[in-house]
């Protein structure tokens, strides 16, 4: 079976490594350098390009195709291919607002009587300055509208910096904001849970966690995601449950009321706060860097598992319950907000000899090295019996690496 997956980054890649066997040919569109050292094959094709991405995946004859990234899902690349008879698997452009638009879910979740922060939405500046002037409580979340590639949320811890991130997203545009949700903060354990979703059917995954600090210490500005562990050991069983039963059915049965058709996968950010759990956000892909880490327990091949799915059928999917799956991503100098242009990373040969596997993001080959080619280069991870074992392998490795240009967070 031939399979397309969409994207570039460790996500894609860990997605590639699911569906791998020897009865799978798998290509990725663009992919990225590091990719080609685990034999996956590369179609040099932009994400956004959906002439192209659809005359590849006939000309190939796929048999379907996964979309990792959010900006062609909210762009409707499904609607694009499913209009030329191709079968893919990822939500409409419809069903794709619910990570397009925060105020577009926020409704949905009052529909589905979903907990969530308490909010306030905004197009006018001048709107946003006097309630902000006169909040009573700080720190607030401040949350550009649309996409912002995981940078667009802002914990806020007084008057002048809401002000000035307030200025900087609805007057100047920053990620091209016309709207901004400004929300209660809401203090607790935050945890990453999705799911397979076919039109009302639902196939939760092993809960996570990401860390999307910049620095030690949960310091520093927010991030992509520096690394992520599963399973979360401060989320207990009932609660998953409780996240199951409370969060993820009644939103999905919320879809199907409204008439919002949705295959994919669902991603609910969530956090046990001291009233239950509440929702943070929800993303319409697979999460980065939580696929990393939730794919690698997956007993069965992914390709089967979403063969079945779009086949409409029930799969029984099982995954590993026991040890502990940690990935670290190293990130380039300077990263998120100036990162180091074209970086020498060391030699193809000393990733290689890692006694741990990697999925690559921003990189790329010059000659026998990688140099960077974006801010978040690759994620280090392993499977161990416990959290300290998995850290110090991977620590220990990641030391074997030419330091200079990168930089990773203690996990």
């Amino acid at each position: 079976m031939k399979i397309l997956v969409i994207g570039s980054g460790a996500r894609e890649h860990a997605i590639c490594d699911a569906l791998s066997s020897k009865n799978n040919k798998v290509f990725c569109a663009p992919g990225n350098d590091g990719m080609k050292l685990s034999g996956i094959h590369s179609a040099n094709i932009d994400e956004n390009d959906f002439d192209s991405l659809v005359n590849f995946a006939i000309k190939e004859n796929i048999a379907y195709t996964i979309v990792g990234p959010e900006a062609p899902l909210v762009n409707g690349i499904v609607d694009f291919f499913e209009a030329h008879g191709l079968r893919v698997f990822g939500p409409n452009k419809r069903a794709a607002q619910i990570e397009g638009s925060k105020s577009f879910t926020k409704s949905l979740l009052k529909l589905a009587n979903v907990p969530t922060a308490e909010y306030s939405e905004f197009k006018d500046y001048k709107a946003a300055e006097k309630y902000l002037n006169h909040l009573s409580e700080y720190p607030v979340v401040i949350k550009a509208d649309g996409l912002a590639a995981g940078k667009g949320v802002y914990i806020v811890k007084d008057f002048d910096e809401a002000i000035e991130i307030t200025s900087g997203l609805l007057n100047e545009h920053k990620f091209e904001t016309s709207k901004i949700v400004i929300e209660e903060y809401l203090d607790g354990e935050e945890f990453s849970l999705m799911a397979f979703v076919n039109n009302g059917k639902f196939y939760p995954m092993p809960a996570a966690q990401d860390y999307k600090k910049l620095r030690d210490g949960d310091k520093g500005s927010n991030t992509g995601g520096m690394g992520a562990i599963c399973p979360v050991n401060n989320i207990s069983q009932s609660t998953y449950d409780r996240a199951v039963n409370k969060v993820l059915k009644p939103f999905i049965e919320t879809l199907t009321e409204d008439h919002i058709k949705y295959t994919g996968v669902l991603y609910a950010g969530l956090i046990l706060t001291d009233k239950g759990i509440k929702v943070i956000e929800f993303n319409v892909r697979f999460g980065d860097p939580e696929t990393e880490v939730v794919l690698p327990r997956l007993k069965n091949n992914l390709s089967n598992v979403i063969f079945s799915i779009l086949n409409g059928d029930n799969p029984e999917i099982n995954w590993e319950t026991s040890g502990v799956d940690l990935g670290v991503f190293a990130s380039v100098s300077g990263y998120p907000d100036l990162p180091i242009k074209n970086a020498n990373l060391g030699t193809t040969e000393s990733f290689e000899n890692l006694n741990c596997d990697i999925n690559y993001a921003g990189v790329k080959l010059n000659g026998d090295s990688f140099d960077s080619n974006g801010g978040r280069l690759f994620v280090v991870k392993t499977h161990g019996d416990d959290l300290e074992t998995t850290q110090k392998l991977i620590y220990q490795e990641m030391k074997k690496l030419k330091q200079e240009n990168i930089f990773c967070l203690y996990l």
